[in-house]
């Protein structure tokens, strides 16, 4: 009984609430399917979800880092386009190997991103304002390499993305197995890392970072580029999906990616989220477009609909769990852990740095 509770202490914690949340959610949809729906409830049915999202869970793995930072970026779905059109322009007009292109559109993605956190930082510019203009930016390069559809017909394209990995009594294909790869060093990166817990002191309180020391500078660059390499991974991995390169793929993905990592659990205000809660956020909207095509009567745009109203319930989820985490005067949650740390006396810094360990943040100073 002791354990039962202990074990539904944790989930209810401000902490942990918004990701409980998320995973139940998603089970609770695709158990509306597998009820309502004849052939929902299969293996490959959940296979397929990963296999039709696997770009855009890898670029809401870089999203995720970008908002936990207190930032945005909007320039995701542009740069997965202008990735496309590279690919397809070194492909079939250069004929370059695949194994040539993939790191120059990864080098070109992160470059990218890393220039974009360069501005926001050392000239002290709002994040949208900047990533707006770099998504204009790639979307008019796109548009000045070509206007046309270029279709991929490289063998090695083609035999990537016909490629199947049995599991059990599905298949995935190589974009599952790359983007759940980026999956797991994301997560080590985020919770294991230097890096990772810089980015949530900077999150949390980036001038208490700055008072500790920390290297807020190298963080958002580095957050940012971290951003432009998984937009340019998540276009190479789009480009094996569809193989072929245009300048109007990728439309409203960055809206998708935001969507997807704030029904994860990941909050706007920065400071607060976990990468694998992106994973169920992808899972949700993967599993609402997959109810609608099942149905067959709905339009398509009612995904749009849909995910809207989830967003904003659980937006309001987190400002209700950030308030009774305050009231609680209880560590942690959506952004009361920097009231916390302040609200405790000077003798108590040992308790505020293990709270922040547990967090994956640094500790705000007295």
């Amino acid at each position: 009984m002791r354990r039962i509770l202990d074990a539904w202490s944790h989930i209810v914690d401000p902490r942990t609430l918004p990701i409980a949340v998320t995973i139940l959610l998603f089970c609770v949809l695709f158990g509306f399917g597998s009820v309502m729906y004849t052939g929902f409830f299969s293996w490959q049915v959940l296979l397929d979800l990963l296999v039709d999202n696997a770009f855009l869970l890898i670029v809401a793995i870089g999203m995720t880092f970008v908002i936990v930072s207190g930032g945005i970026d909007l320039s995701v779905g542009s740069v997965v386009a202008l990735t496309t059109i590279v690919e397809a322009v070194l492909s079939e007009h250069m004929h370059w190997s695949v194994w040539v292109i993939i790191p120059i559109v990864l080098v070109m993605g992160t470059v990218f991103g890393a220039i974009q956190g360069a501005l926001i930082h050392f000239f002290r510019l709002q994040a949208f304002i900047v990533t707006l203009a770099g998504m204009f930016f790639a979307r008019g390069l796109c548009f000045l390499i070509t206007t046309q559809s270029i279709t991929i017909t490289d063998p090695t394209f083609a035999k990537i993305s016909a490629f199947r990995l049995s599991i059990g009594v599905g298949s995935v294909t190589a974009n599952v197995l790359i983007a759940l790869v980026t999956l797991v060093a994301a997560i080590y990166v985020a919770h294991f890392t230097r890096f990772g817990r810089n980015v949530y002191a900077v999150g949390g309180n980036p001038r208490s970072a700055l008072l500790m020391g920390l290297p807020v500078a190298h963080t958002r660059i580095g957050v940012y580029a971290l951003s432009g390499f998984c937009s340019a991974l998540g276009g190479a991995v789009f480009t094996f999906y569809v193989l072929s390169g245009y300048g109007l793929q990728g439309q409203g993905m960055e809206l998708d990616a935001i969507a997807a990592t704030v029904i994860g659990g990941t909050l706007l205000t920065g400071g607060v989220g976990y990468v694998i809660g992106s994973l169920f956020g992808v899972g949700i909207l993967g599993t609402i477009q997959t109810l609608i095509t099942f149905d067959g009567t709905l339009s398509s745009w009612w995904t749009r609909i849909v995910i809207g109203a989830l967003l904003c319930a659980f937006c309001l989820l987190q400002r209700l769990i950030e308030r009774h985490a305050k009231s609680a005067r209880r560590p942690g949650g959506t952004g009361a852990v920097a009231t916390a740390g302040r609200e405790r006396k000077h003798g108590d810094a040992s308790a505020t740095a293990s709270d922040s360990q547990v967090l994956g943040r640094a500790p705000e100073q007295a």
